[in-house]
């Protein structure tokens, strides 16, 4: 393994015996009643027990795409009342 990708392994969180690297995995998960399977998914696997950590910047990317959200327009929001000029309460003078 060249040493350039050799400074991107780090130790293991669980084993502590192996490194991270990071690697191509399918990743599978439930969206509501379906099932999402996503190739080449980039994920920190140890080389020594398997532990699997998915990159997190991907997985961010991923949650904007499966969002029942994506791709709909943003609703034009109503503009903020005005803020009422509120001013402390003026002592009243004892006679």
């Amino acid at each position: 393994m060249s040493n350039e990708l050799e400074e991107w392994a780090f130790p293991c969180r669980k084993c502590q015996a192996g490194k991270m690297r990071l690697n191509s995995v399918t990743y599978i998960t439930w969206l509501g009643d379906d099932l999402v399977t996503v190739p080449d998914f980039p994920a920190w696997m140890c080389d020594f027990c398997g532990r699997r950590e998915y990159d997190e910047d991907a997985l961010n990317r991923l949650s904007l795409l499966l969002s029942p959200e994506a791709g709909r327009p943003e609703k034009p929001r109503k503009p903020l009342p005005p803020k009422p000029d509120l001013k402390p309460p003026q002592p009243s003078k004892a006679e």
